[in-house]
């Protein structure tokens, strides 16, 4: 079966052609800001260079079908419409109502619609996709996997924050955790590499890109995970604060005479290390060259993020009552060897030791550790796209 992977944001949209039976990507590609001027699509036929074609996309009915297009054109199409088995959404957040993977019908498209002022930025922009989808392939069954299902196994004591229950019962307030997808599959993807059951093992997930978040796997279930009601909570990240009183936010308005809304803003995009780097930039990369060469303000942040890493690391330990294996993954995980020295500098309290020369890897699955490390450390490349096709092509096989 051909399976379509789509990742639908506001004015983008991601997607892959992957083949069931083998798994290989025959296209990969973007469509570009959709509904902005300059649009266009951008992809990678297996085997051929990159084409891009720029043309106008008012909405995401245009860019499907421009992604329809590129797939199935006589030129350099890589399938016939009548090939493609299945189509699998990513959706952002599924609150409480998703604990798993399921076939989108008209009940589920509600259910989504429900908890939308959750991800208010990202679940319309999926429901946008989905119904494009419906639109250009009608009668084509369609999946629905969410960020937020692979951490609803995380027990009360850890979803729950400290206000009053009625706000979580009236208004679903509570961790919901993100990057759930990458999760389940690196952590299951470390215990296949090792050759063990992943009940047998205790797994902390360190998923670092300029969105960044960490879990416990324990018993291959997910006990908790530092993302929260929203994906500001737990790591310094790119631009986003990461774990903040919340107190600071009256401050702030206080201070600059400013909105819940700038404030919100400021968190989001002008904070992390790009804040803390004095604007330096949001890219490791730009972080990793400045820092090497005495900048302080890169040394700043960039000590700041390795220290929540690794705090998050000794806290899941402390969860799970020990810690077998921790996995690298995301940009930043799986190719900065600069960034996961620093980390792991801080985890000798663990017995942890990398290998400096296996450290260098970069985008490869490898074990990183020292022969006496008394922790596994792995680099294990997330493929969200492979888990989305996955679960896909079990519902709909």
């Amino acid at each position: 079966m051909k399976i379509l992977v789509i990742n639908c944001g506001s004015s983008s949209l991601k997607f892959q052609l992957i083949d069931s039976e083998s798994e290989a990507v025959i296209c990969k590609g973007l469509c570009e800001r959709i509904g902005i001027d300059g649009s266009r699509i951008v992809y990678t036929p297996a085997g051929k260079d990159k084409i891009t074609k720029e043309e106008p996309m008012p909405d995401h009915n245009k860019a499907i079908e421009m992604v329809i297009e590129a797939l199935t054109n006589e030129n350099d199409g890589v399938v016939k419409l009548e090939e493609i088995g299945a189509v699998g959404h990513r959706i952002v957040h599924g609150g409480e109502k998703f604990t798993k993977s399921v076939v989108i019908d008209d009940e589920v498209i509600k259910a989504i619609e429900e908890v939308s002022d959750l991800a208010p930025l990202h679940n319309p922009a999926n429901l946008i996709g989905i119904r494009a989808c419906q639109k250009v392939m009608p009668g084509v069954p369609m999946v629905a996997v969410f960020d937020t299902a692979f951490h609803q196994t995380m027990p009360q004591e850890a979803y729950l924050y400290g206000l009053p229950y009625s706000y979580y019962e009236k208004y679903g307030i509570r961790r919901y955790g993100f990057h759930g997808t990458s999760h389940s599959y690196v952590s299951k993807r470390a215990a296949e590499i090792l050759g063990k059951d992943i009940k047998d093992l205790k797994i902390i997930v360190c998923h670092l890109g300029n969105g960044a978040s960490i879990s416990a796997v324990k018993d291959g279930k997910c006990i908790d995970t530092s993302m929260g009601l929203t994906p500001l909570e737990g790591l310094i990240m790119g631009t986003r604060t990461g774990d903040i009183d919340p107190s600071v936010v009256e401050f702030i308005m206080k201070k600059e005479n400013s909105t819940v809304a700038d404030v919100t803003n400021l968190l989001n995009k002008k904070s992390g290390v790009y804040g803390l780097s004095n604007n330096l930039s949001s890219d490791f990369r730009d972080l990793e060259d400045a820092y090497l060469k005495g900048d302080e303000g890169a040394k700043r942040a960039v000590d700041a993020f390795t220290y929540r890493v690794a705090k998050y690391i000794g806290s899941y330990t402390a969860a799970m009552g020990g810690v077998d294996v921790i996995c690298f993954t995301a940009g930043v995980g799986e190719n900065s060897g600069f960034t996961r020295g620093l980390i792991c500098q801080r985890l000798s309290f663990l017995g942890a030791a990398v290998d400096a020369e296996a450290n260098k890897v970069r985008g490869e699955e490898k074990t990183i550790s020292a022969a006496d490390s008394k922790v596994l450390l792995m680099v294990v490349p997330t493929n969200e796209e492979l888990a989305i096709a996955r679960d896909t092509y079990e519902l709909c096989k």
